[in-house]
C-alpha cells in the first residue's frame, strides 16, 4: 500500500513537470514576440542648439566661469552625450553642491547651488597636539570653498598624524556650522584616545646580547613605572625603522658583519592600547681585522709612507668606523702633501677559516670635479657662516664625497635643527658640483627649572637659561641660578664655538658663589672671572688655556668660634689671585678602537702671580678609564687623581687649597678627611696642599626587569689629603697633616628616572682616622622639570 501511494506521488510530481514546462516555453515565446513588437526602428541621437543659455543660484561664481567650466557655447550644436559630459564637468568642478541642466526648446537652464566658504576653520577635543601643528597637516583654508571631500582626506591626515605620535585609537570627524552669506564653520572633532605603548620589546636570534643589552641600544624604550612621562615607549613606526639601524650598527661596530635583522613584528593586544614588539635577528660570527696593507696606484705617492698612518691593528675586532676614521686621515695628509683628487678605496678580503678580514687601502686618482658653490636654504635664524664652517672645503676645492657626508654629520650634531639634508647635482660644467644643504630649524633655547638634593646640603633651587645658538651664531650663551641649605651660586657662561672660522674654542666664565657650610666655623665669598681658548693638538688631544682673575674674602661668623689659623685667614681680609694656566686632555671615550672601553686623561697646571695677590703653583692630574665584559653586562671603572699646590707667597688659605668632595671619595662628608683645626668648637677642615685618590667600581644588573631603569654597584674608594707646607699654625694642634690613606667600600643602587640620575650610595669607611667625619648613606638627585 505504501508503494502505490509512491508511485502515485511520483506521477503527478512528473506531470506537474511536464506542465510547468509547456507554460515556461510560451511564455518566453510570448515575450519575445512582444519585445519584436515593441522595440522601435533605430534613431539618431539628438541633438540641441541652445540660443539662450540662463544662469541661476549662482553669486560667487561668474557666469562665464560656468560657461566655460561647462564647455557650452551659445548658438553650438551639442549631442546629448555632450550635454551629460557638460553635467559632469560642472558637478566635478569641486565648486557647487548640486547642479541641473534642463534644456527647454533653444533655451538650456543651468541651476547651481554653490559650495560655501569657510569662515573659520576650529579643532576640538585634541589635547596632545596643539592648533597650530595640526593647521599645518590640513589642506582646507578659510575663505576658501568648502569642498567634503577634501575635508574628509584632512580629517584622515589628521588622524594620521596622530598615529604617528603613538595615538592609533584617534578618530577625527568634520563637521560644519552653517553661517549667513553661505558660510560654514568647519570644525574637526578631535578623539585622541590613548597611547599605544610598548609593553614589550623582545629579540629573537641574539646568542651573544642579552635582550636588556639589545633594549639600551634602541631609541625605542619598554613602557615602564613612569609611562605617564616617558614618551619614547609610544609605537611609533617610522622609530623602528630607525632603530632597525641602530641595532645593526651596533653589531657591525663590534665585528658582526653579517648581522641581519630579518624582520620586526608589532603585534597589537587585546584591549588595543599596547604593542609587543618584536625584532627577529641573525646575529652571525664576529670577525677581526687581518692584514692590513697600502697599495698605491699613482705614481708620485709613495704607498709605504701612508701605510705609516694607519692606526688599525690586525686582531683588532671588525669595525666600519674605524676603516672610515683611517681613510679620512690618509686623505687629509694627501692634501697637506699637495695631492689633489686623492681617492682611498678599501677592498675587503673575507678570510672564513679565521674570521678575518684583509683590508687593503688602494690610493687612485678620483674623478677631477670641483665644488662650484655651497647653496643653504631653510636657515631662517642661524647665519650661514655656522652651517658653512662645518664643511673643511670651500668653493674651489676638489670634491670629496667622503667630507661631504662628514660635513652633513657635523650640521646634524650642532642641534640647530629637526632635519638637515645635504645633497649633490651636477653644477653649470660636468666637472663642477653644487652642494645644496636644505634644513629645518628647531628651537634652540631652554629655560630650566631644577632642584638638587643631598644628605650634605639639603635641598637647592636651580634655575638655569641656555641658548645654545645665540642671535644665529652658534654661540652658547647660559644663566645659572642655584640655592641650596650651605651654598648659592650665580654665574654666567659664554662660548664662540669657532673663533675667527677656525676650530678655536672661546668661553668666558663669571661665578659667583657664597657658602655657610654648617662644617665649618666661618663663610666666604668668592667671586671669579675666567676667559679660555682651546684647540685640537691631535686626533683625540685637546689644549686649553686659560686666565684666571679669583677674589675671595673669609667671613668671620663667630669670633669665640674661630681658631688660630682660620682667624690669620679672617683677618687677611679680600684677597685677589691672577693666574694663567693650560689643561690637557686626551679622550678616547668616543673614538677610540674598542667600542666597549674607553680612557680619559686630563693635565692641568695653574701659574699664580700675574698680578694680584697670591704667588703658587696648581697641578692636577685625573686618569678614567672602563671596560665593559660579559658582553657588556657588566661594567668596571677605574680612576686615578691627584693634585700639589706649592705656595710661593701670599696667604695660604684653607679656602686656597683642595678640599675633596663626597664625589671624589665616597664615605665622607665634603672636607670630611684631612687636616683639621681642633682648637676650634667645629674642628674646622682646613684642606692640604696634596692629595690623591684612587676609585674602583662595577655596575651591572639586578635582574630587575630594565624598563625600571634600576642597576647596582659596588665601589672601593682610597684616598688621602695632607700637608700644610707653608701655613702659619701658630701653635695650633692640627689633627691629620701628615695624613693618612682612608679606605672606603660600599653599595650603590643607579635608578635612570625620567627627571634625572638618582644615586644610593651605602658606604663603610673600613680604615680611618677618629677626626674623619663619616657619611655611611647618600643620596644625590639632579633634576631638570
Amino acid at each position: 500500500m505504501s508503494l502505490g501511494s509512491n508511485e502515485r506521488t511520483r506521477s503527478q510530481q512528473t506531470c506537474l513537470s511536464t506542465i510547468q514546462r509547456g507554460v515556461g516555453a510560451l511564455g518566453l515565446s510570448l515575450l519575445v514576440s512582444t519585445a519584436w513588437i515593441a522595440y522601435p526602428e533605430p534613431a539618431l541621437a539628438q541633438q540641441y542648439s541652445f540660443n539662450t543659455v540662463e544662469i541661476e543660484g549662482n553669486t560667487r561664481i561668474g557666469d562665464s566661469a560656468i560657461l566655460s567650466q561647462a564647455g557650452i557655447a551659445r548658438g553650438q550644436t551639442i549631442t546629448a552625450g555632450q550635454l551629460n559630459d557638460a553635467f559632469q564637468r560642472l558637478n566635478n568642478s569641486g565648486l557647487f553642491e548640486s547642479v541641473a541642466i534642463e534644456p527647454q526648446g533653444s533655451r538650456l537652464k543651468i541651476t547651481v547651488v554653490e559650495l560655501p566658504t569657510i569662515n573659520r576653520i576650529r579643532f576640538e577635543g585634541n589635547r596632545r597636539i596643539k592648533d597650530d601643528a595640526l593647521g599645518t597637516v590640513i589642506s582646507s583654508a578659510e575663505r576658501r570653498v568648502f569642498n567634503p571631500a577634501q575635508a574628509e582626506k584632512d580629517a584622515n591626515a589628521i588622524a594620521e598624524a596622530y598615529a604617528a605620535d603613538g595615538r592609533l585609537a584617534a578618530r577625527v570627524q568634520p563637521r560644519i556650522i552653517r553661517r549667513n552669506q553661505n558660510r560654514v564653520d568647519l570644525v574637526f572633532e578631535v578623539f585622541e584616545g590613548d597611547n599605544v605603548e610598548i609593553e614589550r620589546l623582545s629579540f629573537v636570534g641574539n646568542r651573544i646580547y642579552s635582550d636588556r643589552r639589545l633594549r639600551r641600544v634602541l631609541e625605542t624604550k619598554q613602557a615602564g613605572l613612569f609611562r605617564t612621562l616617558v614618551r619614547r615607549d609610544t609605537f611609533v613606526e617610522d622609530r623602528l625603522e630607525f632603530d632597525k639601524q641602530v641595532l645593526r650598527d651596533f653589531y657591525l661596530s663590534r665585528g658582526y658583519v653579517d648581522m641581519r635583522v630579518n624582520s620586526v613584528n608589532a603585534q597589537l593586544a587585546e584591549e588595543r592600547d599596547g604593542v609587543f614588539v618584536g625584532f627577529n635577528i641573525q646575529e652571525g660570527q664576529q670577525f677581526k681585522f687581518g692584514e692590513i696593507t697600502v697599495n698605491s696606484e699613482l705614481p708620485n705617492v709613495d704607498g709605504d709612507v701612508y701605510r705609516d698612518l694607519i692606526k688599525i691593528k690586525p686582531g683588532v675586532v671588525y669595525s666600519p668606523s674605524l676603516v672610515e676614521t683611517d681613510i679620512s686621515r690618509l686623505e687629509r695628509q694627501a692634501i697637506r702633501d699637495g695631492v689633489d683628487f686623492l681617492r682611498v678605496e678599501p677592498r675587503v678580503t673575507r678570510n672564513d677559516r679565521d674570521l678575518t678580514l684583509d683590508v687593503e687601502f688602494v690610493l687612485s686618482r678620483g674623478q677631477r670635479i670641483f665644488i662650484e658653490r655651497i647653496d643653504i636654504e631653510g636657515n631662517t635664524t642661524t647665519l650661514d657662516r655656522v652651517i658653512r664652517r662645518q664643511f673643511r672645503s670651500v668653493e674651489g676645492d676638489p670634491f670629496n664625497p667622503r667630507e661631504i657626508r662628514q660635513s652633513a654629520e657635523r650640521i646634524r650634531a650642532l642641534g640647530f635643527f629637526a632635519n638637515a639634508e645635504v645633497n649633490t647635482r651636477e653644477g653649470s660644467n660636468p666637472d663642477q658640483v653644487v652642494i645644496d644643504v636644505d634644513v629645518e630649524e628647531q628651537p634652540t633655547g631652554a629655560l630650566n627649572f631644577g632642584g638638587a638634593f643631598s644628605t650634605n646640603d639639603g635641598f637647592g633651587l636651580a634655575i638655569s637659561f641656555q641658548e645654545t645658538n645665540f642671535i644665529g651664531r652658534g654661540q652658547t650663551l647660559a644663566l645659572t641660578l642655584s640655592t641650596a641649605k650651605d651654598a648659592e651660586r650665580y654665574g654666567l657662561r659664554f662660548i664662540e664655538p669657532s673663533l675667527l672660522g677656525r676650530d678655536l674654542r672661546f668661553a668666558l666664565r663669571l661665578d659667583y658663589a657664597e657658602t655657610n657650610s654648617s662644617f665649618s666655623t666661618f663663610d666666604s665669598e668668592r667671586l671669579v672671572i675666567e676667559p679660555s681658548l682651546s684647540f685640537p693638538v691631535s686626533e683625540n688631544g685637546r689644549l686649553a688655556l686659560r686666565y684666571t682673575g679669583e677674589q675671595i674674602e673669609v667671613q668671620e661668623r663667630s669670633p669665640a668660634e674661630n681658631g688660630a689659623i682660620i682667624q690669620d685667614d679672617i683677618d687677611a681680609g679680600e684677597l685677589f689671585s691672577s693666574s694663567i694656566g693650560y689643561t690637557y686632555t686626551f679622550d678616547t671615550r668616543r673614538t677610540g678602537l674598542d667600542p666597549t672601553a674607553g680612557m680619559l686623561f686630563e693635565f692641568s697646571q695653574d701659574f699664580g702671580g700675574i698680578g694680584g695677590d697670591q704667588e703658587f703653583i696648581k697641578t692636577e692630574a685625573k686618569l678614567i678609564g672602563e671596560k665593559k665584559f660579559f658582553n657588556e653586562e657588566l661594567t668596571l671603572r677605574a680612576s686615578l687623581e691627584g693634585g700639589a699646590l706649592a705656595w710661593q707667597g701670599g696667604n695660604n688659605r684653607a679656602v686656597d687649597r683642595f678640599v675633596l668632595s663626597s664625589d671624589q671619595l665616597r664615605g665622607f662628608e665634603p672636607g670630611g678627611i684631612g687636616p683639621r683645626d681642633a682648637a676650634s668648637i667645629e674642628d674646622d677642615p682646613l684642606g692640604g696642599n696634596l692629595y690623591v685618590v684612587a676609585r674602583f667600581e662595577a655596575e651591572f644588573p639586578l635582574g630587575l626587569p630594565e624598563e625600571y631603569g634600576v642597576t647596582g654597584g659596588v665601589f672601593y674608594d682610597v684616598g688621602n689629603l695632607w700637608d700644610l707646607s707653608d701655613v702659619n699654625l701658630n701653635g695650633t694642634d692640627v689633627d691629620g697633616e701628615s695624613g693618612s690613606f682612608r679606605h672606603v667600600i660600599g653599595v650603590s643602587i643607579f635608578w635612570d628616572t625620567p627627571v634625572g640620575p638618582l644615586q644610593f650610595n651605602i658606604s663603610d669607611a673600613v680604615r680611618k682616622e677618629e677626626f674623619d667625619r663619616e657619611q655611611s648613606f647618600e643620596v644625590t638627585l639632579q633634576t631638570r622639570f
